[in-house]
C-alpha cells in the first residue's frame, strides 16, 4: 500500500501516489474548484477511488496553515479555505492518518529530505506560483515560526514608483502574472507556455525578453535579500515554471549581475547556490508526505525509521 499526497494550488489540485521511500507511483491533477463544496467533493471522490489502496493522506496548501492543529487560517487566493478546519473535516470522512502543511514549507521539506537541500543546514525553497511561497531550513530544522508564517514571501514589500500599484512582492513575483503578460505579448493562449519559452530562447520578441529579464531580476533581488537576512547557503526554486531551465539560468545570471553592481555584496557574502528543486513542481507532494511521516511517527513509524528516511 502507498500514500496519497495532495497539493492544493491556485490553479490545480495535484495528486500523487507515493511509496515509503518517496518514489512516485502515479500523479494526476484537477482544476482547482471555486467553492468549498466542490473542493470537498473533489477530495471525497479521490479518497473513494483509493479506498483500500492507501495507508495515509498528506496535503499541502497555500498561505497560513497551522500544521499542528491541521487548521488552514488563510488560503491565499483560495478564499473558500479561509478558517477551514481541514484536519477535522478529513477525520469526518476517513480514519486514515492525515496531516497538512503550507506548500512552501512542504517544498523545503522535500528538498531537505531527498532533494537538492539534502545535507544543507541553512537553506530555503522558493515556490513560484500564483504568489511566492517559501520554506526555511535553519540550523538543520524546518522553521515555521510561532504563527506558522515564516517564509510567506508574497507579503514582503517591494516599493513601486507608482503608488496606485500593489506594494507586495507576491504581485511582482507571481509566475501566473508573468505568464499571463508573456502570452499576451505573443498573442497566444494563456496555457501555451512552450511558445513563451521558445520565444525567450530565440529572443524573437524584444518586449518578452525585457519582461523575462525584469521578472528574473525581481526574483534574484528576493533571493539576495533572503541570503543577507538569514545567511543561507543555498536556495532552490520550485513551482510549475521551475521546469524551464532558462528561468533558473536567468535568475542565476541576474543574481551575479546584482553582486557585480553592488560590489559590497560580493566582498561581504559568499556566492549563494541557486538551483531548481530536484523534484520541480512535485516537491510539495513529497514534502507533505514527509511531514505526514513525522506526524505519525509515534503510531506507525518508529523514530529509527524516520531517521533512516532522513
Amino acid at each position: 500500500m502507498h500514500y496519497l499526497s495532495i497539493d492544493v494550488g491556485g490553479t490545480y489540485i495535484k495528486f500523487g501516489l507515493i511509496d515509503r521511500a518517496g518514489n512516485f507511483i502515479q500523479t494526476w491533477r484537477h482544476s482547482t474548484p471555486k467553492t468549498l463544496e466542490l473542493f470537498k467533493e473533489t477530495i471525497r471522490c479521490e479518497l473513494d477511488a483509493q479506498k483500500g489502496k492507501i495507508k495515509g493522506l498528506a496535503m499541502s496548501s497555500p498561505s497560513r496553515v497551522n500544521s499542528t492543529k491541521g487548521y488552514i487560517h488563510t488560503g491565499g487566493s483560495l478564499l473558500f479555505l479561509y478558517d477551514f478546519p481541514m484536519k477535522k473535516w478529513i477525520a469526518s470522512i476517513t480514519d486514515l492518518p492525515f496531516s497538512v502543511i503550507n506548500d512552501g514549507k512542504a517544498a523545503a521539506l522535500a528538498e531537505w529530505w531527498i532533494g537538492n537541500l539534502k545535507g544543507i543546514e541553512n537553506g530555503a525553497a522558493v515556490v513560484l506560483g500564483t504568489g511566492i511561497g517559501g520554506g526555511l531550513i535553519l540550523d538543520n530544522h524546518l522553521h515555521q515560526g510561532p504563527n506558522f508564517q515564516a517564509g510567506e514571501l508574497s507579503f514582503l514589500i517591494r516599493q513601486s514608483q507608482n503608488p496606485k500599484q500593489p506594494q507586495l512582492f507576491g504581485y511582482y513575483g507571481s509566475a501566473v502574472k508573468f505568464m499571463a503578460e508573456a502570452t499576451t505579448i505573443l498573442n497566444v493562449s494563456k496555457e501555451d507556455h512552450d511558445s513563451v519559452f521558445n520565444a525567450i530562447s530565440t529572443q524573437s520578441s524584444a518586449d518578452l525578453t525585457v519582461l523575462f529579464e525584469n521578472y528574473c531580476r525581481d526574483i534574484a533581488i528576493l533571493l539576495t535579500d533572503m541570503q543577507v537576512m538569514l545567511d543561507l547557503e543555498k536556495i532552490v526554486i520550485g513551482g510549475g515554471i521551475s521546469a524551464q531551465d532558462s528561468l533558473i539560468e536567468m535568475i542565476q545570471l541576474q543574481y551575479v549581475n546584482i553582486r557585480q553592481k553592488e560590489t559590497m555584496l560580493g566582498q561581504t557574502f559568499d556566492p549563494l547556490i541557486i538551483e531548481a528543486c530536484a523534484f520541480r513542481n512535485s516537491s510539495n507532494l513529497l514534502g507533505a508526505l514527509y511531514h505526514l511521516f513525522v506526524e505519525i511517527e509515534s503510531s506507525t513509524l518508529t523514530k529509527n525509521e524516520i531517521k533512516d528516511v532522513r
